[in-house]
């Protein structure tokens, strides 16, 4: 197992952030939906690791994303709340009352559930704060649900090609 330092974890943010600008945000899906990965990086962040550190690794690369889109911050707020509704988005996804978080210890189906819920709160709070006006709130429900359930697919993806279950 690779152990994980500051210097690993700026590696993996800068990996995230250039896949998603330069790659994943050329690909607009039914002409106006673009998948979305960087929050795997909140989603995967190891559970024993300094919370201080991990808010702000997670505010660092969502203001990344929003520099390079400029975008205003919208990324780095999202990024920021799911990091730190992380513990109780895991504990509802999963069942479990305890301090000692494993993915390793995880069915598929919570697994899965905890990445839905994951990337759904991340959507919600993009697409809601980049249109803000409640006369749109079905267009953006729509929008909420397609990018989530298209990013969901790609986080599968990466999960599975970087063995993320097993090793977190």
């Amino acid at each position: 197992m690779i152990s994980r330092t500051l210097f690993t974890d700026f590696l993996i943010m800068a990996f995230l952030v250039a896949l998603q600008i330069f790659v994943l945000n050329r690909i607009t899906l039914f002409g106006k939906f673009t998948p979305v990965l960087y929050p795997v990086f909140v989603m995967f962040y190891p559970f024993f690791r300094n919370k201080f550190q991990f808010l702000a690794l997670s505010f660092l690369i969502g203001l990344s994303v929003d520099g390079f889109l400029g975008t205003w911050g919208i990324n780095a707020l999202a990024t920021t709340v799911i990091a730190y509704f992380r513990t109780l988005i895991f504990r509802t996804s999963t069942d479990t009352s305890t301090d000692f978080f494993s993915f390793q210890s995880l069915q598929w189906t919570q697994f899965l559930l905890f990445l839905f819920s994951s990337i759904f709160l991340h959507q919600l709070l993009v697409q809601y704060i980049e249109f803000f006006k409640f006369s749109r709130i079905f267009e953006i429900l729509f929008n909420v649900l397609v990018t989530s359930g298209i990013s969901f697919i790609f986080i599968i993806v990466y999960a599975l090609i970087f063995k993320i279950k097993q090793k977190v």
